[in-house]
C-alpha cells in the first residue's frame, strides 16, 4: 500500500516484514489517511484499524470480516444492506428495509460489559451480550432508532460515515 512499513503494524517480532513491523513506526501526518475514524473516536477506548496484533487490535478483523460482507452482499444482492453506507445514518423505519432480509452493521462488543459465563471465553460473552444488547432494543421498538447519528453529532461526520468511514451501531458520537 505504500512500499514500507505504514499504516498496519502489529505482528510478533519473529514475523516482522518490510512491509510490518512489531510496533507503529510512525505517527499519522495531515496527507495520511486518519489513524482513528469519526467512530472509533466515538467510541472512547477503540483501538486503531491499522493494528493488526496485540491487545485490542481489531485491524485482523476488519481485513477479514469486509470481504466477508462483500461475498454475502453478492450472494444476497439488494436483500442485503449495509449501514450506514447503503442505508443512510438515520433511523430505519420498516419501511426502510421493505424487500431487505439482512442489514449489516459494524459493533464494538467491548461497549457492553460481559461475565463470561462457566465454560465461555471472553470473545464468547461479549458476542453474546453485544446480540442480547440489541435484541433488548428490537423487543421495545428501539432498534431502529439506533442506527440513526446522534443527536451532537455535525453533518460532515454524518456525511463521511456514509461516504467512506462507516460507524459502530449503538456509539452515540
Amino acid at each position: 500500500m505504500t512500499g514500507g512499513p505504514f499504516p498496519f503494524w502489529g505482528c510478533p517480532p519473529k514475523d516482522t516484514l518490510t512491509t510490518l513491523q512489531p510496533k507503529r513506526t510512525r505517527e499519522h501526518g495531515p496527507d495520511d489517511l486518519p489513524e482513528f475514524r469519526h467512530a472509533d473516536q466515538a467510541a472512547k477506548g477503540a483501538s486503531s484499524i491499522w493494528k493488526l496484533y496485540y491487545n485490542g487490535s481489531v485491524g485482523g478483523q476488519a481485513i477479514m470480516g469486509i470481504p466477508a460482507v462483500r461475498r454475502m452482499k453478492v450472494a444476497r444482492g439488494e436483500a442485503l444492506k449495509v449501514w450506514p453506507f447503503e442505508t443512510g445514518f438515520q433511523p430505519l423505519k420498516e419501511s426502510d428495509l421493505d424487500g431487505v432480509d439482512v442489514v449489516v452493521a459494524e459493533v464494538y462488543p467491548s461497549l457492553y460489559k460481559a461475565q463470561p459465563a462457566p465454560g465461555e471465553v471472553k470473545d464468547q460473552a461479549q458476542v453474546r451480550v453485544t446480540a442480547e444488547h440489541f435484541a433488548k432494543l428490537d423487543e421495545a421498538g428501539k432498534l431502529g432508532a439506533a442506527f440513526g447519528p446522534g443527536k451532537d453529532l455535525a453533518a460532515e461526520v454524518v456525511a463521511a460515515a456514509e461516504r467512506e468511514e462507516g460507524w459502530i451501531l449503538g456509539v452515540e458520537g
